[in-house]
């Protein structure tokens, strides 16, 4: 049989579309959010670990954040990869707990994280039109082959192209929906 697996297909676009979900939950909305935290990495332990390894992140108020670190003797690391994360945040350090006043976005910073949430769409539709291409060139290598009639080919085609559409139109709302939240509208 033919090279062609829609369920693959599928599997590798919604797997653009679930990257793009992670990366928009990182982008700071004015809201304190745990998840804020979760690309930022700690060298510790002569390595590099992912905080929330290292330490538990809470959310006890709508505008702060807290860093319990496990090890105190990590404090300081953590307190330095947080700063170095280019968030905007400026850590509190009281002993193994680290807090994080989530400050007042301006417009420019929101226009800019609106900007990068777009950003973080364009490259999920690249990803899925590169999925997209795939499936046409294993199509037509198949209908080549004759391993399918150049029916079934167009049918086949059709049904990538529908699944294409639907999940950029997924990519976009979540992009536009993410867009909307960070500029507070």
């Amino acid at each position: 049989m033919s090279s062609y697996d829609k369920a693959e297909l599928e599997r590798r676009m919604r797997g653009a579309l679930d990257t793009l979900k992670h990366d928009l939950t990182g982008l700071r909305t004015g809201r304190a959010s745990t998840s804020l935290l979760d690309p930022i990495q700690v060298d510790v332990y002569g390595a590099n670990m992912p905080l929330n390894q290292v330490a538990t992140v809470t959310a006890p108020e709508a505008r702060m954040l807290v860093v319990s670190v496990w090890d105190r003797a990590n404090a300081a690391a953590v307190e330095k990869a947080i700063r170095s994360a280019g968030l905007g945040l400026n850590p509190i350090s009281e002993g193994a707990t680290i807090r994080l006043p989530i400050p007042d976005l301006t417009e420019e910073r929101r226009k800019e994280l609106a900007k990068l949430a777009s950003q973080y769409a364009e490259k999920a539709r690249v990803a899925v039109r590169n999925v997209r291409r795939d499936g046409m060139d294993s199509l037509k290598k198949a209908e080549k082959d004759h391993e399918i009639s150049q029916d079934e080919h167009k049918r086949l085609a059709d049904d990538v192209q529908k699944l294409t559409d639907k999940v950029i139109a997924e990519i976009d709302a979540a992009a536009v929906a993410k867009e909307k939240e960070i500029l507070g509208k």
